[in-house]
Protein backbone atom coordinates (compact mmCIF):
# COMPACT_ATOMS: atom_id res chain seq x y z
CA UNK A 1 0.00 0.00 0.00
CA UNK A 2 1.22 3.28 -1.39
CA UNK A 3 0.80 6.73 0.32
CA UNK A 4 -0.61 9.28 -2.08
CA UNK A 5 -1.08 13.15 -1.76
CA UNK A 6 -3.64 14.98 -4.47
CA UNK A 7 -3.72 18.13 -4.38
CA UNK A 8 -6.82 19.88 -6.66
CA UNK A 9 -7.00 23.06 -7.79
CA UNK A 10 -9.27 25.89 -8.47
CA UNK A 11 -11.04 24.63 -12.05
CA UNK A 12 -11.14 21.41 -9.94
CA UNK A 13 -13.31 21.70 -7.10
CA UNK A 14 -15.74 25.13 -8.74
CA UNK A 15 -18.61 23.92 -8.47
CA UNK A 16 -20.49 20.82 -6.68
CA UNK A 17 -20.61 18.95 -9.29
CA UNK A 18 -16.70 18.70 -9.74
CA UNK A 19 -16.48 18.42 -6.09
CA UNK A 20 -17.91 14.98 -6.55
CA UNK A 21 -16.17 13.99 -9.52
CA UNK A 22 -13.15 15.02 -6.96
CA UNK A 23 -14.69 12.54 -4.69
CA UNK A 24 -15.15 9.45 -6.73
CA UNK A 25 -11.63 10.30 -7.86
CA UNK A 26 -10.31 10.10 -4.28
CA UNK A 27 -12.90 6.78 -3.60
CA UNK A 28 -10.83 5.02 -6.59
CA UNK A 29 -7.82 5.99 -5.60
CA UNK A 30 -8.80 4.28 -2.24
CA UNK A 31 -10.26 1.39 -4.20
CA UNK A 32 -6.85 0.54 -6.06
CA UNK A 33 -5.07 -0.03 -1.97
CA UNK A 34 -3.52 3.16 -1.52
CA UNK A 35 -3.69 5.91 1.51
CA UNK A 36 -4.78 9.02 0.69
CA UNK A 37 -4.25 12.81 1.91
CA UNK A 38 -6.36 15.45 -0.13
CA UNK A 39 -5.32 19.46 -0.67
CA UNK A 40 -7.57 21.64 -2.29
CA UNK A 41 -7.46 25.18 -3.27
CA UNK A 42 -10.32 27.78 -3.04
CA UNK A 43 -13.16 27.26 -5.49
CA UNK A 44 -12.94 28.81 -9.34
CA UNK A 45 -12.23 32.37 -8.84
CA UNK A 46 -12.95 32.68 -4.92
CA UNK A 47 -9.28 33.93 -3.90
CA UNK A 48 -9.52 36.57 -6.55
CA UNK A 49 -12.95 37.51 -4.91
CA UNK A 50 -12.08 37.94 -1.70
CA UNK A 51 -8.54 39.80 -2.86
CA UNK A 52 -10.84 42.65 -4.75
CA UNK A 53 -12.79 43.06 -1.55
CA UNK A 54 -9.53 43.60 0.23
CA UNK A 55 -8.59 46.16 -2.46
CA UNK A 56 -11.47 47.69 -1.88
CA UNK A 57 -10.93 48.42 1.34
CA UNK A 58 -7.38 49.09 0.95
CA UNK A 59 -4.22 47.07 1.61
CA UNK A 60 -1.41 48.15 3.37
CA UNK A 61 1.16 46.37 5.97
CA UNK A 62 -0.64 47.40 8.99
CA UNK A 63 -3.32 45.28 7.59
CA UNK A 64 -1.73 42.12 6.40
CA UNK A 65 -2.61 39.75 8.97
CA UNK A 66 -5.98 40.89 8.13
CA UNK A 67 -5.71 40.17 4.72
CA UNK A 68 -4.59 36.48 5.34
CA UNK A 69 -7.50 35.88 7.36
CA UNK A 70 -9.48 37.10 4.91
CA UNK A 71 -7.94 34.96 2.01
CA UNK A 72 -7.42 31.74 3.75
CA UNK A 73 -11.24 31.78 4.25
CA UNK A 74 -11.61 30.05 0.62
CA UNK A 75 -9.75 27.15 1.05
CA UNK A 76 -11.77 26.02 4.19
CA UNK A 77 -15.04 26.30 2.32
CA UNK A 78 -13.68 24.05 -0.09
CA UNK A 79 -12.59 21.49 2.31
CA UNK A 80 -15.76 21.42 4.49
CA UNK A 81 -18.01 21.09 1.33
CA UNK A 82 -15.37 18.05 -0.15
CA UNK A 83 -15.66 16.29 2.97
CA UNK A 84 -19.17 16.39 3.18
CA UNK A 85 -19.78 15.26 -0.73
CA UNK A 86 -17.24 12.18 0.16
CA UNK A 87 -19.59 11.19 3.77
CA UNK A 88 -22.23 11.60 1.34
CA UNK A 89 -20.48 8.96 -0.73
CA UNK A 90 -20.28 6.11 2.35
CA UNK A 91 -15.95 7.50 2.60
CA UNK A 92 -15.01 8.83 5.68
CA UNK A 93 -13.28 12.35 5.86
CA UNK A 94 -12.56 15.16 7.88
CA UNK A 95 -11.88 18.77 6.93
CA UNK A 96 -8.65 20.54 8.80
CA UNK A 97 -7.38 23.81 8.20
CA UNK A 98 -3.32 24.79 8.16
CA UNK A 99 -3.37 25.72 11.59
CA UNK A 100 -5.62 22.90 12.92
CA UNK A 101 -2.90 20.38 11.24
CA UNK A 102 -0.54 23.06 12.20
CA UNK A 103 1.46 23.91 9.64
CA UNK A 104 4.02 26.07 10.67
CA UNK A 105 5.34 29.02 9.21
CA UNK A 106 7.14 32.27 9.46
CA UNK A 107 5.52 35.38 10.25
CA UNK A 108 5.85 36.85 6.42
CA UNK A 109 2.25 37.52 6.25
CA UNK A 110 0.50 37.06 2.68
CA UNK A 111 3.73 35.52 1.80
CA UNK A 112 4.70 33.16 4.46
CA UNK A 113 7.08 30.06 4.39
CA UNK A 114 6.72 26.73 5.75
CA UNK A 115 8.83 26.11 8.56
CA UNK A 116 7.61 22.81 10.28
CA UNK A 117 4.61 20.73 9.79
CA UNK A 118 2.84 18.52 12.92
CA UNK A 119 1.51 15.07 10.98
CA UNK A 120 0.24 13.38 14.41
CA UNK A 121 -3.58 13.89 13.46
CA UNK A 122 -2.82 12.83 9.87
CA UNK A 123 -1.25 9.35 10.63
CA UNK A 124 -4.43 8.78 12.93
CA UNK A 125 -6.94 9.72 10.43
CA UNK A 126 -4.91 7.67 8.07
CA UNK A 127 -4.83 4.41 10.80
CA UNK A 128 -8.55 5.09 11.14
CA UNK A 129 -9.53 4.88 7.35
CA UNK A 130 -10.26 8.69 7.33
CA UNK A 131 -9.11 10.95 4.34
CA UNK A 132 -7.75 14.29 5.87
CA UNK A 133 -8.77 17.31 3.58
CA UNK A 134 -6.57 19.84 4.25
CA UNK A 135 -6.81 23.39 3.08
CA UNK A 136 -4.02 24.63 1.17
CA UNK A 137 -2.18 27.74 0.94
CA UNK A 138 -2.19 28.39 4.38
CA UNK A 139 -0.53 27.66 8.06
CA UNK A 140 0.01 29.46 11.47
CA UNK A 141 3.05 31.30 12.46
CA UNK A 142 4.22 30.51 16.44
CA UNK A 143 1.59 33.27 17.99
CA UNK A 144 -1.21 31.13 16.19
CA UNK A 145 -2.02 33.85 13.77
CA UNK A 146 -2.88 32.77 10.38
CA UNK A 147 -0.89 33.12 7.97
CA UNK A 148 -1.07 32.37 3.49
CA UNK A 149 1.52 31.18 1.27
CA UNK A 150 1.37 33.62 -1.84
CA UNK A 151 -0.30 32.58 -4.75
CA UNK A 152 0.57 28.93 -6.27
CA UNK A 153 0.85 28.21 -2.29
CA UNK A 154 -1.91 25.20 -2.35
CA UNK A 155 0.81 23.63 -4.37
CA UNK A 156 3.57 24.02 -2.04
CA UNK A 157 1.29 22.78 0.49
CA UNK A 158 0.85 19.49 -1.07
CA UNK A 159 4.30 19.10 -1.82
CA UNK A 160 5.38 20.02 2.27
CA UNK A 161 2.67 17.39 3.00
CA UNK A 162 4.07 14.93 0.95
CA UNK A 163 7.32 15.58 2.09
CA UNK A 164 6.59 15.44 5.91
CA UNK A 165 4.45 11.91 5.43
CA UNK A 166 7.11 10.32 3.59
CA UNK A 167 4.13 10.01 0.54
CA UNK A 168 5.47 7.72 -2.54
CA UNK A 169 3.89 10.39 -4.88
CA UNK A 170 2.36 13.89 -4.96
CA UNK A 171 -0.30 14.14 -7.89
CA UNK A 172 -1.53 17.81 -8.82
CA UNK A 173 -4.64 17.86 -10.42
CA UNK A 174 -4.95 20.74 -12.47
CA UNK A 175 -7.11 21.73 -16.13
CA UNK A 176 -4.42 20.60 -18.19
CA UNK A 177 -2.89 17.07 -19.09
CA UNK A 178 0.21 17.45 -17.50
CA UNK A 179 3.21 19.40 -19.06
CA UNK A 180 3.65 20.29 -22.29
CA UNK A 181 6.47 20.99 -24.75
CA UNK A 182 5.31 24.04 -25.07
CA UNK A 183 2.05 26.39 -24.52
CA UNK A 184 -0.46 24.22 -26.82
CA UNK A 185 -2.08 27.53 -27.27
CA UNK A 186 1.06 29.15 -29.62
CA UNK A 187 1.72 25.48 -30.77
CA UNK A 188 -0.77 23.13 -32.02
CA UNK A 189 1.52 20.03 -31.96
CA UNK A 190 2.67 20.77 -28.38
CA UNK A 191 2.87 17.11 -27.10
CA UNK A 192 2.35 16.34 -23.38
CA UNK A 193 5.44 14.81 -21.58
CA UNK A 194 5.87 11.56 -20.23
CA UNK A 195 8.63 12.81 -17.66
CA UNK A 196 10.84 15.46 -16.76
CA UNK A 197 13.84 16.20 -14.00
CA UNK A 198 13.12 18.78 -11.06
CA UNK A 199 16.17 21.23 -12.48
CA UNK A 200 13.94 21.10 -16.07
CA UNK A 201 10.79 21.55 -13.95
CA UNK A 202 12.15 24.47 -12.07
CA UNK A 203 13.78 26.19 -14.90
CA UNK A 204 10.07 26.11 -17.04
CA UNK A 205 8.35 27.07 -14.26
CA UNK A 206 11.05 30.21 -13.54
CA UNK A 207 10.66 30.94 -17.30
CA UNK A 208 6.99 31.46 -17.35
CA UNK A 209 5.36 27.82 -17.68
CA UNK A 210 2.24 28.21 -14.99
CA UNK A 211 1.73 24.72 -14.52
CA UNK A 212 3.56 24.20 -11.47
CA UNK A 213 4.73 27.01 -9.02
CA UNK A 214 8.50 27.55 -8.17
CA UNK A 215 8.43 27.03 -4.78
CA UNK A 216 6.83 23.84 -4.72
CA UNK A 217 9.11 22.26 -7.50
CA UNK A 218 12.00 23.37 -5.12
CA UNK A 219 10.24 21.61 -1.79
CA UNK A 220 10.07 18.44 -4.04
CA UNK A 221 13.60 18.77 -5.33
CA UNK A 222 14.96 19.17 -1.83
CA UNK A 223 12.97 16.03 -0.49
CA UNK A 224 12.45 14.12 -3.43
CA UNK A 225 9.16 13.72 -3.29
CA UNK A 226 8.10 12.69 -6.73
CA UNK A 227 5.45 14.76 -8.31
CA UNK A 228 2.85 14.07 -11.07
CA UNK A 229 0.94 16.49 -12.47
CA UNK A 230 -2.55 15.45 -13.86
CA UNK A 231 -5.91 16.21 -15.26
CA UNK A 232 -8.90 16.48 -13.50
CA UNK A 233 -11.29 16.38 -16.45
CA UNK A 234 -9.73 12.89 -18.27
CA UNK A 235 -7.82 9.60 -17.12
CA UNK A 236 -4.22 10.58 -18.68
CA UNK A 237 -1.42 9.61 -17.10
CA UNK A 238 -0.02 13.15 -16.84
CA UNK A 239 3.56 14.35 -16.46
CA UNK A 240 5.58 12.51 -13.61
CA UNK A 241 8.44 15.06 -12.35
CA UNK A 242 11.39 13.27 -10.50
CA UNK A 243 15.19 13.12 -9.98
CA UNK A 244 17.30 12.73 -12.89
CA UNK A 245 18.66 9.15 -11.66
CA UNK A 246 15.37 7.73 -11.65
CA UNK A 247 14.32 8.78 -15.06
CA UNK A 248 15.34 5.37 -16.44
CA UNK A 249 16.37 6.37 -19.70
CA UNK A 250 18.78 8.87 -21.47
CA UNK A 251 17.25 12.69 -21.27
CA UNK A 252 16.33 14.12 -24.70
CA UNK A 253 18.45 17.07 -25.94
CA UNK A 254 15.44 19.80 -25.58
CA UNK A 255 12.39 18.68 -23.57
CA UNK A 256 10.55 22.09 -23.48
CA UNK A 257 10.20 25.47 -24.16
CA UNK A 258 9.48 28.17 -22.03
CA UNK A 259 8.70 32.16 -22.83
CA UNK A 260 6.95 35.05 -21.16
CA UNK A 261 6.32 38.49 -22.18
CA UNK A 262 6.54 39.86 -18.86
CA UNK A 263 9.54 41.43 -19.64
CA UNK A 264 11.11 44.96 -20.25
CA UNK A 265 14.55 45.97 -21.11
CA UNK A 266 16.82 48.94 -19.58
CA UNK A 267 19.88 50.02 -20.30
CA UNK A 268 22.45 52.48 -19.45
CA UNK A 269 24.70 53.85 -21.84
CA UNK A 270 28.62 55.22 -21.82
CA UNK A 271 29.42 54.93 -18.01
CA UNK A 272 32.82 54.28 -17.20
CA UNK A 273 34.39 50.69 -16.92
CA UNK A 274 35.61 50.95 -13.43
CA UNK A 275 34.94 48.47 -10.44
CA UNK A 276 31.82 48.91 -9.00
CA UNK A 277 29.56 50.38 -11.48
CA UNK A 278 27.48 47.68 -11.69
CA UNK A 279 26.76 47.76 -8.22
CA UNK A 280 26.45 52.02 -8.54
CA UNK A 281 23.63 51.25 -11.33
CA UNK A 282 21.70 47.97 -9.93
CA UNK A 283 21.89 48.83 -6.13
CA UNK A 284 19.30 51.72 -6.21
CA UNK A 285 17.21 49.37 -8.18
CA UNK A 286 17.24 46.63 -5.61
CA UNK A 287 16.57 49.26 -3.14
CA UNK A 288 13.50 50.06 -4.91
CA UNK A 289 12.38 46.02 -4.57
CA UNK A 290 12.57 45.63 -8.29
CA UNK A 291 14.17 42.18 -9.31
CA UNK A 292 16.70 42.05 -11.79
CA UNK A 293 16.43 38.92 -14.47
CA UNK A 294 19.16 39.05 -17.30
CA UNK A 295 22.39 41.30 -17.66
CA UNK A 296 24.70 42.00 -20.03
CA UNK A 297 27.45 44.49 -20.06
CA UNK A 298 29.66 45.26 -23.44
CA UNK A 299 32.70 47.27 -22.81
CA UNK A 300 33.85 49.60 -25.82
CA UNK A 301 37.39 50.21 -27.16
CA UNK A 302 37.41 53.96 -25.18
CA UNK A 303 36.91 52.44 -22.06
CA UNK A 304 33.13 52.76 -21.66
CA UNK A 305 30.64 50.49 -21.36
CA UNK A 306 26.46 49.87 -22.14
CA UNK A 307 24.73 47.79 -19.37
CA UNK A 308 21.60 46.32 -19.76
CA UNK A 309 19.34 44.03 -17.63
CA UNK A 310 15.60 43.05 -17.71
CA UNK A 311 12.77 43.59 -15.23
CA UNK A 312 9.07 42.75 -14.78
CA UNK A 313 7.05 44.71 -17.62
CA UNK A 314 5.02 46.30 -14.15
CA UNK A 315 8.38 47.65 -12.90
CA UNK A 316 9.25 48.90 -16.13
CA UNK A 317 8.00 52.84 -15.77
CA UNK A 318 9.47 52.96 -11.60
CA UNK A 319 12.81 51.46 -12.61
CA UNK A 320 13.28 53.92 -15.42
CA UNK A 321 12.85 56.86 -12.85
CA UNK A 322 15.12 55.35 -10.63
CA UNK A 323 17.71 54.45 -13.71
CA UNK A 324 17.92 58.37 -14.88
CA UNK A 325 17.82 59.82 -11.50
CA UNK A 326 21.11 56.89 -11.36
CA UNK A 327 22.43 58.78 -14.37
CA UNK A 328 23.44 61.90 -13.28
CA UNK A 329 25.50 59.99 -10.80
CA UNK A 330 27.80 57.95 -12.85
CA UNK A 331 27.66 60.02 -15.70
CA UNK A 332 26.13 57.96 -17.93
CA UNK A 333 25.83 58.99 -21.78
CA UNK A 334 21.97 58.04 -22.00
CA UNK A 335 19.18 56.17 -20.23
CA UNK A 336 16.85 53.95 -22.83
CA UNK A 337 14.00 51.21 -22.43
CA UNK A 338 11.90 48.67 -24.33
CA UNK A 339 8.89 46.99 -22.62
CA UNK A 340 8.00 44.90 -25.70
CA UNK A 341 10.43 42.42 -25.63
CA UNK A 342 9.83 39.11 -24.63
CA UNK A 343 12.37 35.86 -23.38
CA UNK A 344 12.35 32.75 -25.09
CA UNK A 345 14.02 29.65 -23.43
CA UNK A 346 15.10 26.01 -24.10
CA UNK A 347 15.28 23.72 -21.14
CA UNK A 348 16.65 20.41 -21.24
CA UNK A 349 19.35 18.24 -18.98
CA UNK A 350 20.14 16.20 -22.44
CA UNK A 351 22.11 19.59 -23.29
CA UNK A 352 25.25 18.99 -20.63
CA UNK A 353 26.17 16.15 -23.38
CA UNK A 354 25.22 17.64 -26.34
CA UNK A 355 27.16 20.63 -28.07
CA UNK A 356 25.70 22.50 -30.44
CA UNK A 357 22.48 23.46 -29.34
CA UNK A 358 22.40 26.99 -28.96
CA UNK A 359 24.15 27.61 -32.68
CA UNK A 360 21.21 25.38 -33.90
CA UNK A 361 18.98 27.99 -32.26
CA UNK A 362 20.76 30.70 -33.25
CA UNK A 363 20.79 29.80 -36.67
CA UNK A 364 17.16 28.94 -36.41
CA UNK A 365 15.94 32.30 -35.34
CA UNK A 366 18.09 34.49 -38.24
CA UNK A 367 16.17 32.08 -40.75
CA UNK A 368 13.36 33.54 -39.17
CA UNK A 369 15.02 37.05 -39.44
CA UNK A 370 14.47 37.19 -35.61
CA UNK A 371 16.99 39.62 -34.00
CA UNK A 372 18.58 38.37 -30.55
CA UNK A 373 19.23 41.32 -28.18
CA UNK A 374 20.25 39.32 -25.12
CA UNK A 375 21.23 35.95 -24.32
CA UNK A 376 21.69 34.20 -21.32
CA UNK A 377 22.52 30.10 -20.30
CA UNK A 378 22.88 27.58 -17.82
CA UNK A 379 23.63 24.26 -17.59
CA UNK A 380 19.93 23.10 -18.92
CA UNK A 381 19.15 26.27 -20.22
CA UNK A 382 19.31 28.73 -22.99
CA UNK A 383 17.35 31.97 -22.93
CA UNK A 384 17.06 35.25 -25.38
CA UNK A 385 14.88 38.10 -25.46
CA UNK A 386 13.61 39.32 -28.68
CA UNK A 387 11.25 41.82 -29.80
CA UNK A 388 8.12 41.04 -28.64
CA UNK A 389 6.13 40.42 -31.72
CA UNK A 390 8.16 37.72 -33.31
CA UNK A 391 7.58 35.45 -30.25
CA UNK A 392 5.38 33.21 -31.34
CA UNK A 393 6.77 32.74 -34.81
CA UNK A 394 10.05 32.46 -32.82
CA UNK A 395 8.14 29.46 -30.65
CA UNK A 396 6.85 27.54 -33.71
CA UNK A 397 9.97 27.69 -35.12
CA UNK A 398 12.12 26.25 -32.83
CA UNK A 399 9.62 23.23 -31.77
CA UNK A 400 9.68 22.20 -35.51
CA UNK A 401 13.55 22.23 -35.45
CA UNK A 402 14.04 20.36 -32.27
CA UNK A 403 11.25 17.91 -33.32
CA UNK A 404 9.51 18.40 -29.99
CA UNK A 405 5.91 17.55 -31.59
Amino acid sequence: MSLIVQKYGGTSVATIARLEIVAQRIIATRAQGHDVVVVVSAMGHETDRLDELAQQVGITPEVHREVDVLLSTGEQVTTALLSMVLANQGCAARSYTGGQIKILTDSAHTKARILNIECERLRSDLDASVVAVVAGFQGVDERGNITTLGRGGSDTTAVALAAALGADECQIYTDVDGVYTTDPRVVDDARCLARLTFEEMLELASLGSRVLHTRAVEFASKYKVPIRVLSSFNDSVGTLITSEDDSGMEQPIISGIAFTKDEAKLTVLGVKDIPGIASKILGPVSDANIEVDMIVQNVAADNSTDFTFTVRRSDYDQALVVLRSVATQVEAREVNGDNRIAKLSLVGVGMRSHAGVAAKMFRVLAAESINIQMISTSEIKISVVIDEKYLELAVRALHSAFELA
